[in-house]
């Protein structure tokens, strides 16, 4: 999966030409980031990399020797121990690619974003569906307007 999510995103290094690991959306990780950080709002990117999945997973915990937890361990020794737990949701067959109002997003995409929302506890202010500047949805401009 991870292969299939670097291929379609295009997660190709500028300088080296391999590709890029990647995985899950890691919603522990993030929440944590964003509670130590103060962030009031994120952009969510290459949602549109999600298109066509029949399912999506979001990482909601991690399982540990000693149980499930839903916090970062803490030490980076503790990490090769720990596995993910992750959250099923539908995906989507339609296309996000380009599209620029949330109500132009498939039902299941904006119930994914809505998950996300709940799992970091913070707002998505925007959306990329491209990899074109324009191929955004800004629900909250991030510098007021």
């Amino acid at each position: 999966m991870g292969h299939h999510l670097a291929v379609k995103g295009n997660e190709i290094g500028t300088t080296t030409g391999r590709s890029r690991r990647c995985g899950w959306f890691d919603a522990v990780a993030l929440r944590h980031a964003i509670q130590i950080n103060s962030v009031s709002g994120i952009c969510l990117t290459k949602l549109d990399v999600l298109d066509g999945m029949d399912t999506v997973k979001v990482c909601i915990g991690y399982k540990t020797p000693n149980g499930e937890i839903t916090r970062p361990p803490i030490g980076c020794d503790t990490y090769k121990d720990i596995e993910p737990v992750y959250a099923d949701l539908p995906g989507w067959q339609e296309s996000t690619v380009g599209l620029t109002g949330l109500d132009q997003l498939p039902e299941n995409a904006r119930a994914y974003i809505r998950f996300l929302e709940e799992q970091i506890e913070a707002p998505i202010d925007i959306i990329s569906t491209g990899p074109d500047r324009v191929e955004t949805v800004i629900l909250r401009h991030p510098f007021g307007e």
